[in-house]
């Protein structure tokens, strides 16, 4: 008797279709839905997994839920003539489990944000006051900016480096928001520079081409 080609199908590989159908890949999976309202973060807890343990909500109170901190100006006194103010989930812990969070940035006239990262989080942003030059960079060395002014918005996808700079005549003020409660932040200049312990010398030396009295210079702008 001939044996049909359905027939010929090998176990192997109905095994293998049957585990893709009962365990996913996990890049295809989506986040879960909250099994509870809110997770209040309890910030004096080890931080486990991907947030803060909750709060009891016997002591969960109204001010878990509310964050004035964006309200109040930056000191933009500082060799960067920038101030960052974050309403993350360590300032604001009624952010816990939720994917968001904000931040207000103030900058003097000639204020920089300096190149970043933020490696948990895509940042889009809304200027309120000034004129500011904003940019970032592809993994495929390709720089993107713009000049933008109060009311115009940007968006700079996970994980790249970027900037704003303030190229007004006076002070300039934006609004951040990212898809993480905590999307943390890579400053590339006190990464490399200011990092503990310290990067060899060697390291960067070669890195970037120069001599070592160039990287014990940056050194001791940036480190701590």
């Amino acid at each position: 008797m001939e044996i049909s080609p359905a027939s010929r199908i090998s176990p192997l590989f109905c095994l293998t279709i049957g585990l893709v159908l009962v365990f996913p890949i996990p890049s295809y999976l989506a986040d879960p839905d909250l099994l509870q309202d809110f997770c209040v973060a309890d910030v004096k807890a080890p931080i486990a997994i991907n947030g803060f343990p909750c709060k009891p909500a016997s002591e969960v109170t109204p001010d878990d839920f509310f964050f004035d901190g964006l309200s109040v100006e930056g000191n933009t006194s500082n060799q960067f003539g920038m101030s960052l103010t974050p309403g993350n989930v360590l300032s604001f812990p009624g952010l816990n489990t939720l994917g968001i969070s904000m931040n207000r940035v103030d900058f003097a006239p000639g204020g920089l944000n300096p190149p970043h990262s933020h490696p948990r989080a895509t940042e889009s942003g809304i200027i309120i006051e000034g004129r500011l030059l904003v940019g970032f960079v592809t993994t495929g060395n390709v720089f993107y900016s713009k000049i933008l002014t109060a009311g115009q918005m940007f968006v700079v996808p996970k994980g790249l480096v970027h900037f704003q700079k303030n190229v007004g005549e006076g002070k300039a003020l934006i609004f951040t928001a990212f898809n993480s409660h905590l999307p943390g932040a890579a400053i590339l200049s006190t990464t490399l520079f200011g990092a503990t312990p310290a990067i060899p010398n060697d390291v960067l030396t070669k890195a970037f081409q120069v001599e070592e009295d160039v990287i014990n210079e940056m050194k001791a702008k940036f480190g701590s």
